[in-house]
């Protein structure tokens, strides 16, 4: 397929390079996702795109090829909040996996209970008015007391461009808070940029918060090998060693320029955190801590 050739959504490398670098042992996938099969786990009447089937042994299949041991599995929007073909992974996977779910302001305890018996561990805001209808945020609240009790976290979603308007939100959390993919800084304005200094400023003051640097193909300007990226990446790797947490987001749903290549987004690793014990804290130690500890 040509690089510049229309994709479809969901779509994923059907042979991704063996990576060069090896994950240190009981690494973790801390951002993946199921999709389908779509007969047996429908996609969501209300979703703003429908995927290709990535069924869990596709996953599964991948984790064990790039290396790693483990995987956190994300509830993607096209599911709503219909759980179903995350839990079968979870349950398929045992200890292999945890999972961040979405849930609605009605979910009741014993519902959550089941949830986290089958291994998740979190729940999922997503701001981003492209992939999902706003949520009021009494009811995001409301979400995140009746999960606190659990010891779960709350996963937020947006752009970096909103931050200022949902930061008092995301501090008011009674939860420990996990951002996505960098916080999608626009990295055409360099690291150095005066939104991406607030966004570390808030995670020097916010001490339970934690991101995710993950997702460079999305944040990109210049393709591929996302070198653009690595800057922001090892800026937030290396302040906050104990607060990051790394995934490959297959499978890469929403990619309308390229495949992404799974291989070479493991090889990024040791150029964000160089030594091995920012990988060890990076791919072990930190999403262990979040996830199976909990």
């Amino acid at each position: 397929m040509s690089p510049s050739a229309p994709l479809e959504s969901g779509q994923y490398h059907p042979s991704p390079s063996r990576p060069r670098f090896v994950p240190p042992p009981g690494a973790v996938d801390a951002h993946c996702h199921v999709f389908g099969p779509a007969a047996r786990f429908p996609y969501a009447p209300e979703r703003k795109y429908t995927p290709g089937d990535a069924p869990k042994e596709e996953l599964f299949r991948l984790r064990d090829f790039l290396g790693f041991s483990r995987n956190v599995i994300v509830q993607a929007t096209c599911h709503g909040r219909d759980n179903r073909a995350l839990v079968d992974a979870l349950e398929h996977a045992g200890e292999r996996a945890r999972g961040v779910a979405t849930v609605g302001p009605d979910v009741s305890a014993a519902e959550l209970r089941s949830l986290h018996a089958s291994g998740v561990r979190g729940v999922r805001f997503n701001f981003l008015k492209r992939l999902v209808d706003f949520t009021p945020r009494a009811e995001l609240e409301e979400m995140a007391r009746k999960i606190a009790d659990l010891g779960w976290h709350v996963v937020v979603y947006f752009e970096m461009a909103d931050l200022e308007e949902l930061a008092p939100f995301f501090v008011g959390l009674p939860t420990p808070v996990v951002i996505d993919h960098l916080g999608r800084p626009d990295v055409r304005k360099g690291v150095d940029d005066p939104s991406f200094a607030r966004f570390v400023k808030l995670l020097d003051e916010q001490r339970h918060f934690r991101v995710k640097v993950s997702c460079p193909e999305r944040l990109s300007a210049s393709g591929p090998p996302y070198d653009d990226v690595v800057p922001f990446a090892r800026r937030l790797v290396e302040r906050f060693p104990d607060r990051v947490l790394w995934g490959t987001d297959w499978p890469h749903p929403n990619m309308t320029s390229h495949l992404p290549d799974d291989g070479d987004l493991v090889d990024r690793i040791p150029l964000i955190a160089p030594t091995a014990d920012l990988q060890q804290r990076l791919l072990v130690t930190n999403p262990e801590r979040l996830y199976w500890n909990a």
